[in-house]
């Protein structure tokens, strides 16, 4: 006979009633369920300097546990949730960016599309293509980024050498950074500069990098053709790498492209940056994923580049404030109060509140079903697993300099959901550290922060299952 689970308990819980007994004594009336804690005792046990405002509402978005729900601050990373809505809405799912080689006349064109994930892989495909397609060799080779406005950085409030802080433009080649590795040769350092792929990784010739006595970490120039870095040698150790930000865009793709075609036999002249599209044939094409990809890998890697380029595209606007205001209008009602300065949240100049987050994620959220592109657990990789958990969920993290931030969804194992934000800031550590790369104390801190976010979270599904 095959052993059957559920009808063996009912059969079981049957006989135990039916007998009146202990068994039956206790099964007939539900166990008392403990009271979920006070968040404001969970809060002041965790001794976090600094603020935090928390918000937890049910399926239908009404307010379940409120706490300084309406404080505004930076959103951090979890202002990728509201790009990720405006993008899916004003885009759609299965939107792809195309990245073309176009033959005008005697000029060859790398025409960028916008991709914010095309790799140095993908430029060896086109290279490829273009090999195959019998092109004779062209008297003049241009690149266009004009898909996307062409801006230095993300924001001016990071250090210029972080690489989470790239420039913007229609044509982005491994999240617009360069690989730096040096190794110690005698008494000095040899350094390289690489456009690093997973198969093909070639030299990056329109950056140099070399070694120097100086005091800061990092120096950086570009003359509109080359880009220049220096690097501190008594912070180099004796080998190492790091990725830094590209400035030139559109130089450093068609760098590489041009490196990628003379491996084929098809060498190409010197780049030059175009302003203005001609009419051409496609002679090569490249696809990025489909833009629900692209929001579930952001979501989970949280890229910056890809962040901002999907809100661009999705408003269609010229510089990252007239696009976020966009982003905020898209939102109506939900979105009063607000202040929203980019579609990462990289700039510390956006305010929103718990509360307005999880209108966010009640509204929109759920209307355009966010909740499976959110990473699962995300808390997991800090903390890793709560064994005393009941619960799943699926969130999104936001981290800056002494702030952390965690939004989503949770559903209790009974089955009840919903949703919630949790935002920690301290503020006075938080404008004295802003640009610098780990503060003292930013590590413990943020640690901390994410333990009474577990707590409370702990804390919202009990207040869920008793609702």
């Amino acid at each position: 006979m095959t052993f059957n689970r559920r009808r063996f308990l009912v059969s079981g819980l049957a006989a135990g009633l039916a007998s009146g007994g202990a068994m039956g004594q206790g099964l007939d009336q539900r166990p008392p369920v403990r009271p979920a804690p006070d968040p404001r005792d969970i809060i002041a046990g965790s001794g976090l300097p600094g603020q935090v405002g928390f918000a937890l509402t049910n399926a239908r978005g009404e307010a379940l546990s409120l706490g300084h729900a309406a404080l505004k601050v930076a959103p951090a990373s979890t202002m990728k949730v509201l790009t990720s809505l405006f993008a899916l809405d004003r885009l759609g799912p299965s939107h792809r960016f195309r990245t073309k080689i176009v033959r005008s006349g005697d000029m060859l064109i790398l025409v960028g599309g916008g991709d914010p994930v095309l790799t140095t892989d993908d430029l060896a495909q086109l290279a490829a293509q273009l090999a195959n397609s019998g092109q004779g060799r062209p008297a003049r080779f241009a690149v266009w980024g004009g898909a996307l406005p062409q801006l230095p950085e993300i924001t001016n409030q990071q250090a210029d050498y972080l690489a989470y802080n790239p420039s913007v433009s229609g044509i982005m080649l491994n999240f617009n950074r360069v690989h730096l590795g040096w190794r110690r040769v005698g008494v000095d350092y040899q350094l390289s500069m690489e456009a690093r792929g997973a198969e093909h990784s070639p030299r990056a010739y329109t950056m140099t990098a070399r070694p120097a006595d100086q005091r800061d970490l990092f120096t950086y120039r570009n003359d509109g053709e080359r880009e220049y870095w220096t690097v501190s040698r008594a912070a180099m150790g004796r080998n190492g790498s790091r990725w830094l930000p590209v400035r030139l865009p559109e130089l450093y793709a068609a760098d590489v492209l041009q490196t990628l075609c003379r491996a084929r036999g098809m060498v190409l002249p010197t780049p030059e940056v175009i302003d203005h599209l001609p009419q051409g044939d496609v002679v090569a094409f490249h696809d990025s994923p489909p833009v629900e990809v692209l929001i579930r890998d952001m979501l989970k890697y949280s890229t910056n580049l890809t962040a901002e380029t999907l809100g661009l595209h999705a408003s269609g606007a010229k510089t990252l404030d007239e696009s976020a205001g966009q982003m905020q209008e898209w939102l109506g009602n939900i979105g009063r109060g607000m202040q929203l300065a980019d579609h990462s949240g990289l700039s510390s100049d956006s305010r929103i509140s718990a509360f307005g987050m999880t209108r966010v994620l009640s509204g929109p959220g759920r209307d355009l079903n966010l909740q499976p592109l959110l990473k699962q657990n995300p808390l997991v990789d800090d903390l890793g697993r709560d064994s005393s958990a009941r619960h799943l969920i699926a969130a999104k993290t936001g981290t800056l300099n002494f702030v952390s931030n965690l939004a989503g969804y949770v559903t209790t194992a009974d089955g009840a959901e919903g949703t919630f934000a949790v935002f920690c800031t301290d503020p006075g550590r938080r404008d004295a550290s802003k640009g610098l790369e780990l503060p003292a104390g930013v590590s413990t801190w943020t640690r901390a922060a994410k333990s009474l976010q577990r707590d409370l979270i702990r804390g919202f599904g009990k207040r869920l299952d008793a609702a």
